[in-house]
């Protein structure tokens, strides 16, 4: 089992190198760079989307998942340099909302002082993938 980042308390490093994505009010502390989108399915639906597209891809690979709690952990390999980056994603639901969820997305390097804005690409590419019905 891994440790899962707790969304609601972690603070971010203060290098460039990791894009944050949450609903508002939701990680206030670690100052997201962007507000998460609303997704018109079922928290479950939704981790099962997440689910399906990681595997599919050749350059990330899932390292733990809660379908449970909502969590997923992959690895994500530049293309260029073959940099390791971790991403680790919450899937929530929206409240007084049964079809909807909404997720916490966090992208970061794991070397190195900037990332010439890969995590933010990934993370936008990530969501605007989910976003297609």
């Amino acid at each position: 089992m891994t440790d899962f980042i707790d969304f609601q308390t972690f603070k971010r490093p203060a290098k460039p190198n990791n894009w944050l994505v949450a609903p508002d009010g939701f990680a206030d502390t670690a100052l997201p760079d962007e507000s998460s989108p609303v997704f018109d399915r079922t928290p479950s639906a939704l981790f099962e989307d997440i689910m399906q597209m990681v595997a599919a891809r050749d350059d990330w690979k899932i390292t733990a998942s809660d379908p449970a709690a909502g969590h997923i952990s992959f690895t994500a390999v530049t293309k260029l340099l073959r940099f390791k980056d971790d991403v680790d994603i919450l899937v929530l639901p929206v409240p007084g909302h049964d079809h909807q969820s909404t997720l916490v997305v966090y992208s970061r390097s794991r070397v190195g002082y900037s990332d010439l804005g890969t995590n933010g690409k990934r993370v936008n590419a990530l969501l605007s993938a989910l976003a297609m019905p």
